[in-house]
């Protein structure tokens, strides 16, 4: 069910998405429907008809900012509309409003305002994407995964028959680069983006790691040149050696990898050198965390409610050793 707002000034999505009127409306077969005034008109639409974006790269978790988002929904309603496209089997994609559209489902809405916009995939990609890479806090995963899917959906629209071609140049767009015009619009370096996307190689258990900070952003690039049984090697190495590549040691590995070949002894061997940030360190591994947690709890959360038992503890002991 659909049930139209009529006319409304959306200059704070444009703020918002950072997107100015030539860039919103620069094609107009991509516009939704618009009043007298060339204003796109919001619509509410059933949450029931909504979908989301395929191979979306963006989580949407149930934290404390959607915790916020839903408080914020049973109040004041959805302020910024979403933005969808029809889709050939009935009901609508969302290309931007994942979140809003699962806080509202959860503060009891039915339906959710929204901009219906006839958008290519490509289009549509590159929309999604920026909207979301706006976000405060982009996980090292959703970047990469997102990054990927840009630079894609730029190279399809300006005819680029594949992804070894990613550095050529690109005639439709005056001699600049699908790969620098992605890093420009997400204010990186080429090279930078390049290291992003490479993470896309890793495996998932592992690109988890990447997200919970128990590998660094720098390694990861280095492992992400192994292969799926060499990661699978790597991930046996670090369950025996109860720890995460540094730097040095995925560069090592990675070279072995590469050149010489590596085996699953030379994995544990590197992995279980003792690293000067080992010493008087202790890690617990996350999956041993988990289950004492909460599923929503983020890792600051759980490293928080730990430290606050240990104090306790601590104080609890010192009383006992008062009365002795």
């Amino acid at each position: 069910m659909q049930k139209s707002h009529g006319n409304v000034q959306l200059t704070s999505y444009d703020d918002i998405f950072g997107l100015g009127a030539d860039e919103t409306r620069s094609d107009n077969s991509g516009m939704g429907e618009t009043d007298d005034a060339g204003k796109e008109k919001v619509t509410d639409i059933a949450l029931s008809d909504l979908y989301p974006f395929k191979d979306h790269p963006f989580k949407v978790l149930d934290d404390e900012e959607m915790a916020k988002t839903v408080e914020s929904i049973k109040e004041y309603g959805v302020l910024t509309p979403a933005i969808v496209r029809p889709r050939s089997e009935g009901g609508y994609e969302i290309v931007s409003g994942h979140r809003r559209c699962h806080a509202s489902e959860i503060a009891g809405k039915e339906t959710l305002p929204c901009i219906i916009r006839d958008l290519d995939d490509d289009a549509a990609t590159i929309l999604m994407v920026d909207a979301n890479m706006q976000r405060e806090k982009v996980l090292p995963s959703e970047r990469a995964k997102a990054l990927k899917m840009k630079l894609d959906a730029v190279k399809r629209k300006a005819g680029r028959p594949s992804l070894e071609n990613a550095g050529q140049v690109d005639p439709n767009l005056k001699g600049v680069r699908s790969n620098a015009i992605v890093a420009q619009e997400a204010g990186e370096s080429v090279k930078q983006v390049q290291r992003y996307i490479r993470l896309t190689n890793l495996l998932p258990e592992i690109l988890d790691m990447v997200d919970n900070k128990q590998i660094g952003f720098n390694p990861a690039v280095e492992l992400s040149y192994l292969d799926e049984n060499q990661q699978k090697q790597l991930l046996d190495a670090m369950d025996f050696s109860q720890s995460t590549p540094s730097l040095s040691q995925a560069q090592r590995i990675k070279k072995l990898a590469l050149n010489e070949g590596i085996t699953q002894e030379d994995m544990n061997v590197i992995m279980s050198e003792e690293k000067k940030s080992d010493v008087d360190r202790v890690t617990l591994k996350n999956d041993v965390l988990k289950k004492y947690f909460p599923k929503s709890y983020t890792p600051k959360q759980m490293e928080d409610t730990i430290v606050k038992l240990l104090d306790q503890w601590q104080k609890k002991r010192m009383h006992e050793q008062h009365l002795g």
